[in-house]
């Protein structure tokens, strides 16, 4: 049985809550990733902050990136999976939401980040082109 925590990348940044999202911005570009979960003062997942959401939530809302906390765009029920949880389960939670990016859970704190491409490398074909076409959709 292969688990989330056989799937996942470890050692995940976070971005503060407090943050602003111009400091979100900047990390995201600094690290190469266009997704960062959004951490509180008491390092519990808040939610994920996408470039999407971004431009689209503040930019296109006209929001000032400077002024504009990270805990402000984190909208609705955080999405993701305990470290023991089987791939099966990973792979359920990624299609029902449409999320490329889930968040590892261990004992209530951030232990790492499954993306698309975990799965794709860890998983046999026919279960990744479900993933692939479930998230490729409307």
């Amino acid at each position: 049985m292969t688990t989330a925590r056989q799937l996942m990348t470890a050692g995940v940044d976070c971005v503060g809550e407090g943050d602003t999202v111009l400091q979100a911005a900047e990390m995201m570009k600094q690290l190469g990733v266009g997704a960062m979960p959004i951490c509180g003062s008491d390092d519990k997942l808040k939610g994920m902050l996408t470039d999407r959401d971004i431009v689209v939530k503040a930019l296109g809302a006209g929001k000032d990136p400077a002024t504009t906390t990270a805990g402000e765009l984190a909208q609705g029920q955080v999405v993701y999976v305990d470290a023991d949880d089987d791939a099966r389960l990973v792979l359920r939670r990624m299609t029902e939401h449409k999320v490329r990016r889930l968040p590892v859970i261990d004992d209530h704190r951030l232990v790492g980040m499954i993306a698309q491409a975990d799965v794709a490398r860890a998983l046999p074909d026919p279960q990744v082109g479900d993933l692939l076409e479930a998230l490729s959709t409307d």
